[in-house]
């Protein structure tokens, strides 16, 4: 868990205005360690914080993803998570339960990609592999 001063500190140190709130929501994220939704945020941060409006955990959220601090899972439409695990990995999806479960980079391999548009070059491959439960065997 990072501490409010490193936050504090990685805030400045990308460029980005420091306001209480958005240490407190940065706090919070950091501190859950887990896949949230921006809904998800904002009723934590807002349980201690009621004064945080939703907007500014968007924006906060915003701010933090522009800037490489956290990452966004988009999911499917509609659904988006924000990781604060920026390190590579790839996700497995159980919608199910509406949960979003790190894998880890060496456990996937590529084998390659098709050609890039011209002018592209490739930022980064992330893989979401769409899980369910296996149905319960019949009773016997």
């Amino acid at each position: 868990m990072a501490s409010r001063e490193h936050i504090t500190r990685t805030l400045r140190d990308c460029g980005i205005p420091v306001t209480h709130q958005r240490v407190e929501i940065a706090s919070m994220l950091y501190a859950c360690a887990e896949h949230v939704t921006a809904e998800m945020l904002f009723r934590r941060v807002n349980r201690k914080q009621p004064e945080t409006s939703r907007a500014t955990v968007y924006n906060t959220l915003r701010l933090l993803c522009r800037h490489g601090l956290v990452r966004e899972v988009i999911v499917e439409p509609g659904k988006v998570f924000y990781d604060p695990n920026t390190t590579a990995h790839h996700h497995y999806y159980d919608a199910e339960h509406g949960e979003l479960i790190d894998l880890p980079a060496d456990q996937v391999g590529i084998i390659g990609l098709p050609p890039l548009p011209p002018g592209m070059v490739a930022e980064a491959v992330e893989i979401i592999v769409r899980v369910r439960r296996t149905p319960a065997a019949p009773s016997a």
